[in-house]
This record gives C-alpha cells, structure tokens and sequence, in this order.
C-alpha cells in the first residue's frame, strides 16, 4: 500500500464520520417525529471535520482547510452548550433532590 493510497484512506474514513451525523441527526428525527439535534451529532461532525482537517493539510489544499477550521469552532461551541446544559441540570436536579430527607434526632 502506498502512502497516498493511505492518505486516501484517511480522508474517506473522514467522510464517512462525517456524512454518518446526517444519518445519526435523520434517525434521531424520524424516531421523534420532529426534527432533532442529537450531541452523536456534534461528535461525529468534530471526529470526521478533524480526520477531514487532517486530511486537507496533508493536501495542502487552503480552501477546504479553512473550511473545515471554521467549522471546528460550529462544533465545539455546539459541545460546550451542550456540556453546560448537563450541568445545570444536574445541578437542578442536586438542588432538588441532593439533601437528606431523613429527620435529625
């Protein structure tokens, strides 16, 4: 196997990632009957946008390395609402349900 052949390889497994967070986004949609971001969403596009990064650099190709640049900030804004979305709830549901309710003696 060749070092292109490699590198080809590397970027269709970029592609594949990248194109299985429509699949994962259509699923979740269709299941809910409406249409849903799931977070497999926001992983997928990051895992397959930095295979894909990796990729453009690898071809020295300016155009779709800014492309995929920009999209890396979409991606990892996107996790961290997400992340602290989780946290307040959690920390809600603490607040709610973190005491002791058994009575002092």
């Amino acid at each position: 196997m060749s070092v292109e052949s490699l590198w080809i390889g590397i970027g269709i497994i970029g592609q594949l990632a990248f194109t299985g967070r429509f699949l994962v986004q259509w699923i979740c949609s269709e299941s809910a009957g409406r249409s849903v971001v799931p977070v497999a969403f926001w992983y997928l596009s990051l895992a397959g946008g930095l295979i894909l990064l990796t990729y453009a650099i690898h071809r020295r190709d300016p155009v779709f390395i800014f492309g995929q640049l920009s999209g890396m900030f979409v991606y990892v804004r996107n996790l961290m609402l997400v992340r602290r979305e989780v946290a307040q709830i959690q920390t809600s549901a603490q607040g709610s349900f973190g005491h002791d309710s058994t009575p002092e003696q």
